[in-house]
């Protein structure tokens, strides 16, 4: 069963390669998506595949890798579309 997320997180997500690790991090897993970061300093991403990689992907996003600090997410799972080809940093 595929499922797709769509997060925002907060914290000390920008400027400690969240975004390249986030990416590293889905592309291991075989999910497909993208990450962006956002002007009020938050990260937004969207990602998919089976169920039980974007389930361990929305566990990695609650803490990321150091030194980044996740504060708070929001979490609104979508409808799998397949729309994406490959986990992208988006600017």
């Amino acid at each position: 069963m595929k499922k797709r997320y769509h997060l925002h997180i907060s914290g000390r997500v920008q400027g400690v390669f969240f975004r390249a690790n986030t990416r590293k991090q889905a592309r291991a897993l075989g999910l497909t998506g993208w990450v962006r970061n956002l002007p009020d300093d938050r990260v937004e991403t969207v990602f998919e595949g089976e169920q039980k990689e974007a389930e361990a992907m929305l566990a990695w996003c609650r803490t990321g890798t150091p030194p980044a600090r996740v504060d708070h997410l929001e979490i609104a799972e979508e409808s799998a579309a397949g729309g994406f080809t490959d986990f992208d940093i988006v600017y």
